[in-house]
């Protein structure tokens, strides 16, 4: 079977509290683990889509409006639905690991190194389509 999430790539959550939630795959782990032993996917992605901005508004509610509130999550591959985008972040491949998640402390700064990373993609107005929530 050939490999189709890999790092970079673009996925939707179909099950759980984050589901219909846009996901970008940080590291796959096609064998599994010993604590994990399916076929599982370490993501990140948007918790907290920006809200909508116009030119009306000022720098001040703009910036409030601009914020993204992340999520980090271990996902069963059965749960993923791949799509065809793809996502440049080379910062997010050091910043989560298998070990972030066994410490509460090590997977908040995590989630503030992605938000950062992510909040500065959006500013930028590159993947607008990933800011976006999906509607269905």
């Amino acid at each position: 079977m050939p490999k189709i999430y890999k790092p970079g790539k673009v996925a939707i959550v179909l099950q759980g509290r984050q589901a219909g939630k846009k996901v970008v795959i940080i590291k796959q782990l096609d064998e599994g683990t010993k604590e994990r032993p399916y076929p599982h996917a370490i993501v990140a992605g948007i918790e907290r889509y920006p809200l909508k901005v116009t030119k009306r508004m000022g720098a001040k509610k703009i910036a409030k409006r601009s914020k993204v509130k992340p999520f980090i999550k271990v996902v069963n591959y059965s749960h993923l639905f791949p799509t065809r985008y793809a996502l440049e972040l080379e910062g997010l491949k050091g910043v989560v690991g298998s070990e972030t998640f066994k410490e509460v402390s090590q997977r908040e700064d995590s989630k503030k190194q992605i938000k950062k990373l992510l909040e500065d993609r959006y500013t930028s107005g590159k993947n607008k389509w990933f800011f976006q929530p999906l509607r269905f």
